[in-house]
Parts: structure tokens; C-alpha cells; sequence
């Protein structure tokens, strides 16, 4: 009996050393990723969409970084951070020996560089000789609809590895948001060479450094040898990022083994993957929210009365049943339902013909007599929060129909579409947009994408003072529990005054090769390929 023990004992053993020799990670090879669309640029504060974002995971880092599947915080380019007593000064201690992709060192100075740059009035202090930072060609969106030039006031750089950051108000998010792409520290001397060509020359400390950029089919990026943390990658030796804008295609790609990672692919297309014995499914819960929104530049759009009727002529469940298929669930509020601060008792928009007709009339516009023919704009690229925007925008207007609104879908590529929306045009009446969480605070949905008090950049541009208070509120509470009271009624006001309709919160899965080891989504939408292996 205790030989047999022995033996089985053994065997485990042995078992268990094949096991952890089969998952070290192994160096070397070329991941190809597939997606939806080319990125925008590649300087990670001028930007704002996914596409652009992904890449600059894998180029650049912040002072702090979002620990794998979480957005709880760990050093970064900071090994340590203080905060004052009164919350206004924050101090940082940064980490050593770390090389931009140029050879340039990483110091305080380009701290106070990559985020001074986008300050409007800039009081920034070097430790050393530092750099005369050329005008912002464009506004860096970001900072500006997080209301930075309102929190920041001055950095300093004390010394060569120490910055300070000094407030001019409390930010409870601050911390966070110095985690989100924005925050990235780029090197001085690649942007000063050539600042409007650093767009698409990006140089960073990532464990990833660029190659070349053919756009609308691949971006190429390899492994930085000179990384600085020699613990966890880079393992691939390449990265190409290919643009493929059709879901089914890019699947079929997957399937072909032409690429490793099928991004936003059909709902219909995951039993398929499941089924294949050289596929393998990650899976993420969403932190986002697909949302229709209205241009509030436009008078037109001033009637809560015709904003609630399109509210309530939406089939949202439909759109969620048979667009997303599985992959989704219709949204109640503009925040996901696992987020802290979000509001149970918000009942969300009934799908009701007859109340829409009610409320079309009630707006001046019975039976859609009077009223223009109405402008959706939707979405060229599929979307975490959206997986074809254009079918959605299809059923959408299908369904405006039946209560007597007509409209029509107009689109454009994804550059163009970000762009012209951001300026509110006459010729936009509706449009979708969404958004993936930065940094899991309700700020970073409530206060970045709907309070158009706060910034011309807020791309709703709805201005509602009670609304705003309630931001502003939220921002200088530190107490979290007081700050979830507070953003329950900014949902329950949202709700209330219509000023965009919440759609869905979509799961996000993504089929990938059973070679890929150690990949793993991110709440906040990052693709992060530093761990990565190919078996």
C-alpha cells in the first residue's frame, strides 16, 4: 500500500513539473492581431479611440499601471507616490536605469514634458535644462474633457528622479486617471525633432518599440531588448496589428491561420470558435456602454419631449437579442451595472410605440408631420460596446419609422466620423457612440463623456447645471461611499432630462489560436502584450 502511495506520489509529482515546464514562456515569434480598424495616431495624448490606444499600450507607460484583469493600481514608471494631507500635492518617485525606445533616459523632465504639454496655462518646472515645448497644433481631447486644466496647476520636476504634481482642487479619480493612455510618457527628444511627425514616429519605454506603419492594413512593432523589467517580457519577438474591417472576414482569417486574435467578431461566429479544436475563446465582462445620442447644438434637439419619444420607439432588447446575440445586455444607465455608484432603481427606457406616438405628438410633431427628415450617424468599425454599428443603426431607424419619424444612415471611415462628430455638425441629428471604461470610476463615464459644461470636448455637448453640480461634487468627495450617492443621482437626473439613450453593455469576446499563452483582456479595453507567448 505505501509503495502504491509512493508511487502515485511520484507520478504527481513528475506531473506537475511537466505542467510548469510546459508553461514557461517561451521567446521569440510574431503574433499577428486582427481588427476592426486602422489606428487614428499613435501620440497617446492627442488621441481617443481603441484602435490608437492599443498600440500605445505596448509603446509607452505611465506613472502607474492597472494590474492585469483589475483597475487597482500598481507602480509603474512611479515606484512609490505621497499624497498631502489636504489631498493637493502629490509626489513621485520614479524608477531608475529606465531607457526611452531612442536611448534617451527617463527622468522627472520627461514627466513634466508628456504631461505638461497638454496643459493650457503651463507652469512647469525642470530640474534640468529641460525643453521650450512648441503649441498644441490640436486639443489634447482628453485632458481637456476630464477638466485637467481645472485640477492641475503646476509640476515640478525636484530632482532627477522625484515629481510633484500641486492641484488646484481635491480630484478624487487623479491617481487613477494618471494610469489611463493620456498619461503616457513619451521621450522629449524624439517629439522635439519632429512634433508633428511624432504621430506616427511614437517613441516610448513600453516592451515594445515601433517599426512602421502601413495604413489601413498593418502596423508593425517589435520587442524592446533594452525593456526594464527583465521579469515578464517581452517574450514575441514581433507584433503586427492588421486592419480587416470585416467581422466575418477577420474570422475566417483566424481560422486560416493567418492571424492569431480575432477582434469583435460576429456574435454568430463564437459557437463556431467554441467548436474548434484550435481555438480558444477570452472572455471579458464589458465596462462600457453603447449609447445613442442627439446633436444638442441643434434647436431641434431641445424638445425633451422628441428626445423621449425616440427613447421609447427604440427596440433596444431587439437590438441586443439579435445584433449582439448572447454577447450583450440592454443598458438602464450610462454606467456598467458592475461599477460601484451605479443606480438599481433607474428603470431604463420601456420599448412603447404607443407612449413614443404620445410624446412625438406632445413635441409638436403628431404622427412625425413637420419634422424633418433626421440624420443617424452610425459606426464604420465594429466596437467593444457595438458589433455592428451599422446593422444597429439600420434597426434603429426601422423602428423610428413606425411612430412616423423618418431618417437616414450616414457614415464615415472611423478618422473622419470621430472628428466630424466631435464638431456637432447641422448635418448630424443622432449618432452612436460608446465608450470603454479608463479607469473604473463612474467620473470616467459620467462626468468625461455627458457633462457638456465642462468642455467644447465633451462629445454630447449637453449642458445641464444641475447635472454639472453634481460632477463637480463627485470629483472633490473623496469618501466613496458619499461619491456613489452622488452619481446615483446623476443617473437618475440623466434618465429624467434624455440626453442620450443607453443601448447596451456588451460582453467582449474575442477568439484567438491555442498557441497564444498568458494573453488576457482588460477591463478598460487595453491590449497589453508584454506577457504574451506563442507555444
Amino acid at each position: 500500500m505505501l509503495r502504491k502511495i509512493l508511487i502515485g506520489l511520484c507520478m504527481a509529482l513528475l506531473l506537475l513539473q511537466g505542467i510548469a515546464f510546459a508553461q514557461t514562456p517561451k521567446k521569440g515569434g510574431t503574433l499577428v492581431f486582427g481588427r476592426g480598424g486602422d489606428s487614428v495616431g499613435l501620440d497617446p495624448a492627442y488621441e481617443t479611440d481603441g484602435n490608437s490606444f492599443m498600440i500605445c499600450d505596448n509603446l509607452y507607460e505611465a506613472l502607474v499601471f492597472y494590474k492585469d484583469e483589475s483597475t487597482a493600481l500598481e507602480p509603474g514608471l512611479a515606484t512609490s507616490w505621497t499624497i498631502s494631507p489636504d489631498g493637493l500635492t502629490y509626489t513621485f518617485k520614479l524608477r531608475q536605469g529606465v531607457k526611452f525606445h531612442d536611448g534617451s533616459p527617463f527622468t522627472a523632465d520627461a514627466v513634466v514634458f508628456s504631461i505638461g504639454r497638454m496643459m493650457k496655462d503651463r507652469k512647469l518646472k525642470f530640474f534640468g535644462k529641460g525643453w521650450e515645448i512648441p503649441k498644441q497644433e490640436r486639443p489634447p481631447e482628453y485632458w481637456v474633457s476630464m477638466e485637467m486644466d481645472n485640477t492641475v496647476d503646476a509640476i515640478e520636476a525636484v530632482d532627477e528622479y522625484t515629481v510633484v504634481f500641486k492641484l488646484k482642487r481635491v480630484e478624487a479619480p487623479f491617481l487613477a486617471n494618471l494610469g489611463m493612455d493620456f498619461a503616457d510618457i513619451i521621450s522629449p527628444s524624439a517629439f522635439m525633432k519632429d512634433p508633428a511627425g511624432f504621430v506616427r514616429r511614437p517613441v516610448g519605454t513600453g516592451p515594445f518599440r515601433f517599426v512602421n506603419w502601413i495604413k489601413d492594413d498593418r502596423i508593425v512593432l517589435e520587442a524592446n531588448p533594452d525593456y526594464w523589467d527583465k521579469t515578464a517580457g517581452p517574450y514575441l519577438a514581433r507584433l503586427i496589428f492588421r486592419a480587416i474591417p470585416e467581422n466575418a472576414v477577420r474570422f475566417l482569417e483566424l481560422k486560416g491561420g493567418n492571424i492569431h486574435i480575432c477582434q469583435f467578431p460576429n456574435p454568430a461566429d463564437i459557437p463556431m470558435a467554441k467548436k474548434d479544436p484550435n481555438l480558444q475563446i477570452f472572455t471579458q465582462p464589458g465596462m462600457n456602454i453603447g449609447y445613442l445620442g442627439y446633436n444638442h447644438k441643434k434647436e431641434l434637439w431641445k424638445n425633451k419631449a422628441l428626445r423621449k419619444a425616440v427613447a421609447h420607439a427604440v427596440n433596444r432588447k431587439a437590438i441586443v437579442d439579435n445584433i449582439y446575440q448572447g454577447m450583450g445586455e440592454v443598458a438602464k444607465n450610462c454606467i456598467p451595472p458592475t461599477m460601484w455608484g451605479y443606480n438599481t432603481d433607474v428603470p431604463g427606457y420601456e420599448y412603447n410605440p404607443e407612449l413614443a406616438k404620445k410624446l412625438l405628438a406632445e413635441a409638436g410633431y403628431p404622427e412625425g408631420k413637420g419634422l424633418p427628415e433626421l440624420t443617424l450617424w452610425s459606426m464604420p468599425v465594429p466596437r467593444p460596446y457595438n458589433p455592428e454599428g451599422l446593422k444597429v443603426g439600420v434597426a434603429m431607424i426601422g423602428d423610428l419609422s413606425k411612430i412616423g419619424i423618418t431618417a437616414r444612415i450616414t457614415s464615415y471611415d472611423w478618422g473622419t466620423y470621430l472628428k466630424r462628430q466631435r464638431q456637432q455638425p447641422q448635418d448630424m441629428d443622432m449618432f452612436q457612440l460608446g465608450w470603454t471604461g479608463d479607469n473604473g470610476d463612474p467620473d470616467n463615464f459620467l462626468a468625461v463623456l455627458f457633462d457638456g459644461m465642462a468642455s467644447e470636448a465633451i462629445r454630447t455637448q449637453w449642458h445641464d447645471e444641475a447635472y454639472h453640480r453634481l460632477m463637480l461634487e463627485g470629483k472633490q468627495t473623496i469618501d466613496q461611499a458619499k461619491r456613489a450617492e452622488i452619481y446615483k443621482k446623476a443617473q437618475q437626473l440623466m434618465y429624467d432630462e434624455v440626453p442620450v439613450v443607453p443601448i447596451a453593455h456588451s460582453m467582449v469576446m474575442w477568439p484567438g489560436s491555442k498557441k497564444i499563452k498568458n494573453f488576457k483582456l482588460h477591463p478598460t479595453g487595453s491590449v497589453r502584450m508584454r506577457s504574451v507567448w506563442l507555444e
